[in-house]
């Protein structure tokens, strides 16, 4: 692999891909570039009054896109048995870091929650990075559960459980949620059965009221998103003025960088927020558009996993397209007051590397799969078989039998 193969758009052996991947490959980056228009749009005026600079949160969003870029040439030209190889050593790497985050003096706290290493400059957020690595490992597992021994079952379920419960610790339950339905589904598409399946869903929501009761900010999350106007200065504002934000685009929208509630109205405006913005500038109509670009990336991911080779291929589609796909809709639903306010950002479209590059390399593993599934192996024909004159001549050479 050189150099050009890692910048997407100067390598044009993109074009022999099969045509699920490409149309993958089209979906991402146009769903990533208006992601970054809504971005410099939804984050100039915050940075202007915080940095002195429009452009801070913009240009640094350019970086990790860049590094995202690069992670995911990797996984898109690098044999899925490869990746797979590796994804453990990730899980359990990035494990450890989760636990680091919760150490005094260590974990970065933002809004009461721990969820970032500073390393040196770098904010590191293991509960994202590891998401494109449990989707590898957990297929992997799944998809061959019945030819692993009881030992290497146990062990990893134990590594998952330990997954969830450092992130629930952070405390992040919106991501402990989705990493949990990500396995859970995979698991389901693996052909676990169904006994299992409905134990460990009823302990998942166990889990969830037990955290809300512990928690007293989730559990206030949950009541303002039922009546977020019975509280609108307080626990209901990033909802009241993230509906406010939706409603006042009306059907065309206020038109890009016009957005008014971006004006230090709505919170986090250019990260767990950022669809109300979009909302506000392209209305009802490009909200529609949105939507279909989401679930037209859906089908094909679908028609991606349908077509895979093995269980294995298969479950990792599945898991990708949870990961881009089922994130977006929980985003857009917070942002519209379908569900309860929580921190989950907006694949392509918030501010922020880990969510970039997790996204990135998300798409890539489904970009992968594709090409294996449909993309022939061009396999040598090795042959030892004697030219024509090579035949003359052994035929000239053998004996002659006597009559």
């Amino acid at each position: 692999m050189t150099l050009r193969d890692l910048i997407f758009f100067v390598n044009p052996s993109a074009q022999e891909w099969a045509l699920n991947a490409r149309l993958l490959k089209w979906l991402t980056f146009v769903w990533m570039f208006i992601g970054l228009a809504v971005l410099f749009s939804a984050s100039f005026p915050s940075a202007d009054a915080e940095f002195g600079d429009g452009l801070y949160y913009f240009k640094r969003q350019l970086i990790w896109v860049a590094l995202g870029l690069i992670g995911f040439n990797l996984v898109v030209r690098s044999p899925l048995r490869y990746t797979l190889n590796i994804a453990h050593w990730f899980v359990i790497t990035l494990l450890v870091f989760l636990f680091i985050t919760l150490l005094p003096g260590v974990g970065t706290t933002v809004n009461g929650a721990t969820r970032w290493i500073a390393i040196g400059p770098v904010p590191l957020q293991p509960s994202e990075l590891i998401k494109p690595f449990l989707v590898l490992q957990s297929a992997r597992l799944f998809g061959q559960w019945k030819r692993i021994n009881g030992r290497v079952r146990l062990f990893w379920l134990g590594i998952f459980a330990l997954v969830l419960l450092g992130i629930l610790l952070q405390p992040n339950l919106s991501t402990t949620a989705l990493c949990g339905m990500t396995l859970w589904l995979i698991a389901l598409a693996g052909g676990m059965p169904y006994s299992y399946m409905a134990g460990t869903a009823l302990g998942g929501v166990l889990l969830s009221f037990i955290s809300l009761s512990l928690k007293e900010y989730q559990r206030r999350r949950v009541m303002s998103f039922l009546n977020p106007w019975s509280d609108p200065m307080n626990d209901g504002y990033q909802l009241v003025q993230s509906l406010l934000a939706v409603g006042s685009g009306g059907t065309w929208g206020s038109g890009f960088g016009l957005s008014q509630q971006k004006l230090f109205y709505l919170p986090i405006q250019y990260t767990d927020f950022i669809f109300a913005v979009f909302a506000e500038e392209f209305g009802f109509a490009g909200s529609v558009l949105m939507l279909g670009l989401i679930m037209t990336y859906a089908t094909v991911a679908v028609r991606v996993a349908l077509k895979a080779r093995n269980t294995v291929h298969q479950l990792i589609a599945i898991g990708a397209m949870i990961l881009i796909v089922g994130q977006s809709l929980l985003n857009i639903g917070v942002a519209t007051g379908v569900l309860p306010t929580t921190g989950l950002p907006f694949p392509f479209f918030s501010y922020g590397g880990n969510s970039m590059i997790a996204s990135l390399v998300a798409a890539g593993l489904l970009i992968r799969v594709a090409r294996e599934s449909s993309e022939a192996q061009v396999v040598p024909i090795q042959t030892n078989r004697p030219s024509a004159a090579e035949r003359r001549r052994q035929r000239r050479q053998k004996p002659q039998v006597q009559r």
